[in-house]
């Protein structure tokens, strides 16, 4: 792993991905920007359909027709990711940056045992090793994840739900990459397994020292396991900062809502949610996208689309309540 001690990793500057569809282009993502240091977790954070699983995608490009990213730059430790041949980022996959899927339960061959899949990225990357090398390098990668070596000569269907999401962490630290992308690791298994889940997936970032983006909808998971936020919105980014800080003082009125929708001890069985529906990606309101549904818009909101602006130190927001002069 390469060590980098001053500067960001990753920079996600003014990232656009566009469906290009019958009636128009959709504006999955829609000049997003942010930045990550080396070793630290940040969470990406929305409802469904804020663009959350295409900019994982588009980080690690894999977007397919009709998608394209349509401009922008992801510049990994100097690199940018855009400019890359289809050859030079494959190379780049699983060595430099690693994805562990939504859907552990379609991402495993079903008829390939274990151990196979977990060796195969790493041949495919020119690592040869002996008969023994391989069963050691297995049996190290399954034990990080707390699953028992014996699994490595299991076919999937032969695993529960969270034994294939450890096997997926184990697949994608398999060349201890910089940065990990875990795109909703937890969301198909109960409350139990998520939390075990999540705790493997913090230690193994501690004892490798990786970079991580978790994305999710759940701002109470976030706030347990993530240091910087980044909150999306109908494409756009709407507010970044640290985690404590925007739980402390949200500045956009969606991460407010958000926060505000966590259920609180309290008030049991009393629940709230925000109002309205997410726009339409191919025709979006003028102005600022969640303006429909804030309950603090003005007239400018409906006329002007906000900055995405730094207002304080490394804490940026997309709203005329804070950017307007």
């Amino acid at each position: 792993m390469s060590e980098r001690q001053n500067g960001p990793l990753l920079q996600v500057r003014d990232l656009k991905v566009y469906y290009h569809v019958e009636a128009g282009a959709v504006k999955a993502v829609d000049g997003a920007s942010f930045n990550l240091r080396s070793g630290k977790k940040m969470g990406l954070v929305g409802e469904s359909g804020s663009g959350k699983s295409t900019m994982a995608l588009a980080m690690m490009r894999m977007i397919k027709e009709p998608g394209r990213i349509e401009g922008g730059q992801m510049i990994l430790d100097g690199i940018d990711l855009v400019s890359l041949s289809e050859e030079q980022m494959r190379q780049t996959r699983l060595r430099r940056l690693a994805m562990i899927p939504q859907g552990a339960m379609n991402s495993l061959n079903p008829v390939m045992r274990i151990d196979r899949q977990l060796v195969d990225g790493m041949i495919d990357h020119g690592i040869t090793f002996s008969r023994d090398e391989r069963d050691d390098r297995i049996e190290a990668l399954l034990r990080s994840v707390d699953l028992d070596p014996k699994v490595a000569k299991m076919y999937p269907h032969e695993l529960s739900g969270g034994m294939k999401q450890r096997v997926t962490v184990a697949m994608s630290i398999a060349l201890e990459p910089d940065l990990v992308i875990a795109d909703e690791p937890t969301s198909a298994l109960d409350v139990v397994i998520q939390r075990r889940v999540m705790e493997t997936i913090n230690r193994i970032q501690d004892e490798l020292g990786l970079a991580v983006i978790l994305i999710g909808h759940d701002m109470g998971l976030m706030a347990q396991s993530v240091s910087r936020l980044a909150v999306m919105y109908a494409g756009k980014m709407m507010e970044v900062g640290d985690t404590v800080d925007m739980f402390r003082e949200p500045l956009h009125p969606y991460t407010q809502l958000l926060i505000e929708s966590l259920p609180v001890l309290d008030n049991k069985g009393v629940f709230s949610g925000i109002p309205g529906i997410t726009p339409s990606l191919l025709n979006p309101p003028p102005g600022c996208v969640f303006h429909t549904r804030c309950p603090k818009a003005w007239d400018l909101c409906r006329e002007e689309i906000p900055e995405f602006a730094e207002v304080a130190p490394r804490r940026w927001v997309a709203c005329h309540l804070h950017t307007a002069s």
